[in-house]
């Protein structure tokens, strides 16, 4: 799978990441932040559950809930 990753600040030059499949806009509930573009049509093993890159868990499982993954803070 292809994604696009955007980025956002949180403190002490720490960022969470924000992917979402390649095209596709960032979803209304995620939009409220300034995310920046971090990589374009990121290509992803389709079997990827993670993006230690990115911080990012349970990929294919946030994909296919919410239609897009983001880093979970508490594991940075």
């Amino acid at each position: 799978m292809r994604l696009d990753i955007y980025r956002r600040p949180e403190h002490d030059g720490i960022f969470s990441y924000l992917a979402v499949p390649e095209g596709k806009p960032i979803p209304q509930e995620a939009i409220n932040t300034d995310w920046e573009p971090e990589a374009k049509a990121l290509e992803v093993d389709d079997d990827a559950d993670t993006l230690p890159d990115f911080h990012i868990e349970h990929l294919p499982e946030q994909i296919g809930t919410k239609g897009y993954a983001i880093t979970g803070l508490k594991d940075m």
